[in-house]
């Protein structure tokens, strides 16, 4: 038998891995406020005293505007094969519209009983999450419909025990203290590229990616880090180093000392800026950085 699975999936900026985070409990996977945060396939491991089961964070569907945005969106439809349980998660604050009736398709033509979960209730009033329910469930039979705030954590916990009530049984593969199946280097390049989202302007975010160069502990247990902030202009990388490098000083401050919670270790970083011109869209940087 198989362990069982869920799949999360969406639009960009749903709340997908903020809902992750509130489910394990403790962060696995990056957030920011900005569109398509999530680029690769995140498993979180859940684990309590009845059950075990694996939950697959996606990127967020959307209209593809390069090679690479394709890739994500192919991850994301992959994801949901083979699945035991996909949530679909929408934001009450956003209407129902083009890419969501999109996503709704895809849907469709899948084998897994669907929940919709609507998020960010806290954020509106009760006849406006009335009215989203309503509304979605005219689009889709949904087996389940929850509003959750996933970053109050509101619901979360009715989400998961229904999840059990409808998931097969199966056996513990992995450890109970096991959270995630991604390494501590994926982990590291995605603090540095979360800390980059939060501190840049929203021009600059889509075109950045992070590649760690080297990850070395010495004799003293201390944690030598570099990396390259790559961009796709070089107007793109004045912003990034900022006046004085201080916006690059501050994305370093903070994803070192996130870094070093995550290590239980002390970490010297060092994170160089580089451009490659439209790497969005050349293959060979793509698969070299783990885009495939």
């Amino acid at each position: 038998m198989k362990i069982p699975t869920v799949a999360l999936v969406g639009r960009p900026n749903v709340g997908k891995s903020t809902l992750l985070n509130a489910i394990m409990g403790r962060k696995i996977a990056i957030t920011s406020d900005k569109p398509q945060t999530t680029r690769n396939i995140i498993q979180g491991i859940y684990t309590d005293n009845d059950s075990q089961m694996i939950f697959i964070d996606t990127p967020g569907i959307h209209k593809p505007k390069n090679r690479l945005g394709k890739i994500l969106n192919k991850e994301a439809y992959i994801s949901m094969d083979d699945v035991d349980i996909i949530l679909f998660l929408v934001d009450i604050t956003e209407n129902l519209g083009k890419g969501d009736k999109f996503i709704i398709e895809a849907l469709k033509a899948q084998k897994a009983p669907v929940f919709l979960v609507v998020n960010k209730v806290d954020e509106n009033t009760h006849e406006r999450v009335a009215k989203t329910l309503h509304m979605y469930s005219k689009e889709y039979d949904f087996k389940e419909i929850i509003p959750i705030s996933a970053l109050r954590g509101k619901n979360v916990d009715t989400l998961v025990n229904l999840m059990i009530q409808n998931l097969p049984e199966g056996p513990q593969f992995y450890p109970e203290d096991m959270i995630t199946d991604v390494q501590e280097r994926f982990i590291v390049s995605e603090i540095v590229r979360e800390k980059a989202l939060r501190n840049l302007r929203d021009e600059v975010p889509h075109g950045i990616a992070v590649d760690i160069i080297q990850m070395k502990q010495n004799e003293k247990g201390t944690y030598h880090i570099e990396v390259d902030l790559i961009c796709e202009k070089t107007s793109h990388k004045g912003i990034i180093i900022g006046k004085n490098g201080a916006v690059l000083k501050k994305i370093g401050e903070t994803a070192r000392y996130e870094i070093e919670k995550l290590l239980n270790a002390k970490v010297n970083l060092k994170i160089w800026v580089k451009v490659r011109k439209e790497w969005r869209d050349n293959n060979l940087l793509l698969k070299e950085l783990g885009y495939k």
